[in-house]
């Protein structure tokens, strides 16, 4: 009964909050919008506790430097978007291009200055992340991005992907490593939602001027190693490392290679 009401609040407040959002973009500037989708992601965040049962702590907020930078996130859960959101007034993040694919959304993810990637990757997606990415960037707006592109389940991981290293390179931004157990409650896009407390935390930032390999290396090791803890923390297992899985991408080419 929790999944089902709350799958019934997910849609009406989707819908209403989208079609809300669709009209204040023919205002001029993107206050109306940002104001109405805060007010979305708000209701949200709190359907998930009344709803679902599902209580979110934040840790680790005091970690986060002044001024701008880029949150690279463990992505678990089609929730995830809302709880990060929820701790910002005005966050830029990083979406693939599925999103678009609903009614009205293109509109609205312009409007807010989303930056829209396509999900393959590939030197077209590396494009538009760094020409709309540079643009949230002059704005001094801090930037959101799930570095392995795609949901993983608990206990999973992707190859971490580059788009981040070439943000954190060209703006000269800090990033800020941020771990989940949110999956564990609200696992990927299933129907079926889990009562318990979920934490989203972020860790130390990362100082600029490192090179690629050492960069990404760091980045995995912080939010893959955080996650895993907090997931035993809340299962009471022990602590395991996220196994390297093959990205849905990845799997669809190797299937259409001739045998």
């Amino acid at each position: 009964m929790r999944s089902l009401a709350f799958a019934v609040a997910y849609w009406a407040l989707s819908i209403s909050y989208t079609l809300a959002a669709v009209i204040a973009a023919l205002l001029p500037g993107r206050a109306a919008t940002g104001w109405i989708i805060r007010g979305y992601v708000r209701r949200m965040v709190q359907s998930m506790w009344l709803l679902a049962g599902i209580r979110l702590q934040v840790r680790g907020r005091e970690r986060l430097p002044p001024g701008g930078f880029i949150i690279a996130a463990k992505h678990q859960s089609w929730g995830d978007g809302f709880c990060v959101y929820d701790q910002f007034e005005d966050l830029a993040f990083v979406t693939g291009d599925h999103l678009e694919k609903f009614p009205l959304m293109a509109t609205v993810l312009r409007k807010l200055g989303a930056i829209v990637v396509n999900n393959c990757g590939g030197r077209e997606a590396r494009e538009a992340l760094k020409t709309r990415a540079a643009d949230a960037h002059r704005e001094g707006r801090k930037i959101l991005i799930y570095p392995e592109g795609n949901l993983a389940k608990v206990g999973e991981k992707f190859r971490y992907r580059s788009g981040v290293w070439h943000m954190y390179r060209d703006f000269d931004m800090p990033v800020v490593p941020l771990a989940t157990n949110l999956g564990l409650f609200w696992p990927g896009e299933a129907f079926r939602k889990h009562p318990g407390t979920a934490t989203i935390e972020f860790l130390d930032p990362i100082p600029t001027g490192l090179g690629k390999e050492e960069f990404l290396a760091r980045l995995e090791a912080a939010v893959e190693g955080r996650t895993a803890e907090l997931v035993a923390e809340a299962t009471g297992q022990p602590v395991t490392p996220a196994v390297l899985v093959p990205t849905p991408d990845e799997i669809r080419r190797a299937a259409a290679q001739p045998a």
